[in-house]
């Protein structure tokens, strides 16, 4: 295993910044744990919450699902090997790729930039999606990407990235009573939908 140091409560980043995808293929054991590499960083996150894991099924359920039955986009859900520019991968929560554009999911992984990505935010964790992977999603040119709020019960919109800046230029926040309608599908999603019914909401 590499040296690590820790950062905020479950995710680890390694000291050695060499990491690519080969290496993450040879090296890193099967154990339940999530690894990623961003900017040849390796890191890993421990397993999620109960909630946390409701609410990526949830958004599979409410958008994923019926997307797919409709013949109009592909859902994947963590963990699976998504690589694109910087991110070589990383194992978002949730991913939707548009049907056109299907041939970018070949040999096991998603090899390009997703139409949306999605993670849940862990308030123990919460650099690691707010900016580590939103400034290197932007960087990679991912349309959108939406930053799911257990906490607070609501979604952050962020899209229109800039590569050179490494941010999304625009940004807004979608709250319970509202509706989340992703930019490139036909398709809305009742954000107290996402939250609802499950049996254990603790973050």
């Amino acid at each position: 295993m590499p040296e690590i140091m820790t950062l905020p409560s479950i995710t680890l980043r390694s000291l050695d910044a060499r990491w690519n995808y080969e290496r993450w293929e040879r090296e890193l054991p099967d154990d339940g744990n999530r690894y990623e590499i961003i900017g040849g960083v390796l890191y890993m996150t421990t397993a999620p919450s109960y909630f946390h894991q409701w609410i990526i099924r949830r958004l599979d359920a409410q958008l994923g699902i019926p997307l797919e039955n409709q013949g109009l986009a592909y859902a994947a859900t963590a963990p699976i090997g998504l690589l694109m520019p910087g991110c070589d991968p990383v194992q978002p929560d949730f991913v939707l790729v548009h049907h056109a554009r299907a041939d970018i999911i070949t040999n096991r992984r998603i090899r390009g930039v997703p139409d949306l990505i999605a993670e849940v935010l862990s308030p123990h964790n919460a650099e690691q999606d707010t900016l580590v992977k939103r400034h290197a999603y932007a960087r990679a040119g991912v349309p959108e990407y939406w930053i799911i709020r257990p906490e607070t019960r609501d979604v952050l919109v962020c899209h229109t990235p800039d590569s050179g800046l490494g941010d999304y230029t625009a940004t807004h926040l979608v709250r319970v009573g509202e509706a989340l309608t992703p930019l490139h599908f036909p398709i809305t999603v009742e954000v107290a939908q996402l939250f609802a019914g499950a049996p254990d909401t603790t973050v």
